[in-house]
């Protein structure tokens, strides 16, 4: 009796003895692993405070701005318990989702963003309000310039610049030389007079190129990066997608004949005017220019263009989602429609003018523009994904190219941007600028007979 009641204490004594060992291991291994882990699990609790603190300022001044699910439980001790007892993560783990807008930006705040990417104009189309690129807020115009286009307030250099004509052979055929002068003659100049004298006579397409460019400079990424591009500081772009083989290897060549719509041209922005536009005279405006490159195509060239003269931009933070519905729908009743072409008007400081001169023809300078649904801060959009944006860059680049052969100084650089811009519908969309509010109406109307030819060129030669 008495040696079972002895035995029976010294298990227990034992049993506490082994049970004060594990113990003291385990605030060893937590202290240990404390030490050794301080500097992430600092990291982890000053970036739990920051973004608690962050999330209650959003919620307070914005509540709808804010949209995040969260994960079950404290995610910041979720993460103390993974460091100290890593043996514990056994558990199913919670899948949690989170917006892929920059700084938890709602994807309604994005598609502002990406409308107010270009600047606020007044009716008359004098810029009003400047953009830095949509990720900033908008200033007053003050004849600096603009953000979203810095290499227009420097004289906008064409892509066919001094160090482009290094890499481009001219042609021994004087008659291609006669159709193109002064391949870069933008103007910076604030003379209204100056604006009064310009030629209105008719431009000449051209009918023969009149530089090459070679294919071994043209292969150089930095080299066609430099001079056929603008990458805006809010994106990046990769060698992959800028491959001169793929670029001019797509076929762009219009898929049927003209008995129904081929081709169709709108204004997410169609409230842009110029320097002598009449208020209240949309023909003054760039639906006038959108016009008139519809005659030219229908009238010169025989194909069949539908022009939509919607206004999608009262509401200008809202143009792109209100053009959305609409082209859907164009293309919906006219599913063969093989080109879609968006034709706008930039913004420029005040003293800045797009002007080059063909053939003796004072004309609005003309740049293309394509979104790469990709940010610096973001990488790829998911949900501004867009599938063709391997062929909206080729059509870009052959539209540039030729351009650049056919009439050199009268393109500027294509601009690359973070955004979508609605060019996710047809494979074969363009995004094309035509002048600025600088520019006179006469001047952005000029511009669409090389357009024309070069369309032309590009979709059925």
């Amino acid at each position: 009796m008495y040696f079972h009641g002895y035995r029976s204490y010294q298990k227990k004594r034992l049993k506490n003895k082994y049970g004060k060992y594990l113990m003291g291991m385990l605030v060893v291994t937590a202290l240990v692993t404390f030490f050794v882990q301080r500097q992430e699990l600092w990291s982890i609790g000053k970036k739990a405070a920051v973004k608690m603190a962050g999330t209650a300022v959003v919620d307070v001044l914005a509540p709808g701005l804010h949209y995040e699910e969260k994960e079950n439980g404290n995610h910041f001790l979720a993460k103390v318990e993974k460091i100290l007892f890593p043996i514990a993560d056994y558990t199913v783990q919670i899948q949690s989702y989170e917006t892929d807008a920059e700084s938890t930006l709602s994807y309604e705040m994005i598609l502002a963003m990406e409308a107010l990417d270009e600047n606020y104009v007044d009716e008359n189309g004098q810029v009003v309000m400047q953009n830095n690129g949509g990720t900033d807020s908008p200033q007053p115009a003050d004849g600096t310039q603009n953000a979203d286009n810095p290499q227009a307030a420097d004289g906008a250099q064409n892509a066919d610049n001094s160090q482009a004509a290094d890499g481009a052979q001219s042609t021994d055929n004087s008659q291609a030389a006669a159709n193109v002068q002064n391949p870069d003659t933008s103007q910076e100049t604030s003379d209204s007079a100056g604006q009064a004298s310009l030629t209105v006579a008719p431009p000449v397409t051209a009918t023969q190129k009149a530089v090459e460019y070679s294919l071994d400079k043209l292969n150089d990424f930095d080299y066609l990066v430099q001079n056929f591009y603008q990458v805006d500081s809010t994106t990046t772009v990769k060698s992959d997608q800028l491959n001169v083989a793929a670029l001019t290897g797509k076929n762009m060549k219009i898929a049927h004949d003209a008995s129904t719509p081929q081709i169709l041209i709108y204004h997410t922005h169609s409230l842009e005017g110029y320097a002598d536009s009449i208020p209240g005279d949309r023909s003054t405006t760039v639906v006038g220019v959108g016009d008139y490159l519809t005659e030219l195509l229908t009238q010169q060239y025989g194909y069949n263009v539908i022009h939509d003269t919607g206004e999608y931009d009262t509401i200008r933070d809202k143009a792109y989602s209100k053009a959305a519905p609409a082209l859907e729908q164009i293309l919906a009743d006219n599913p063969g429609i093989d080109v879609v072409i968006d034709l706008h008007r930039d913004g420029v400081g005040e003293n800045t003018r797009l002007v080059t001169n063909v053939n003796g023809t004072d004309m609005a300078k003309v740049m293309f523009f394509n979104g790469l649904s990709r940010t610096t801060k973001l990488g790829d959009i998911a949900y501004l994904y867009n599938p063709y944006i391997a062929d909206n860059l080729a059509f870009s680049f052959q539209m540039q190219l030729t351009a650049a052969e056919y009439y050199p100084g009268y393109t500027r650089k294509i601009y690359l941007k973070g955004y979508r811009f609605n060019m996710h519908y047809c494979p074969k969309t363009l995004l094309v600028e035509v002048g600025a509010q600088t520019n006179t109406v006469q001047e952005a109307k000029n511009a669409m007979v090389p357009l024309a030819d070069i369309l032309n060129k590009v979709l059925s030669e």
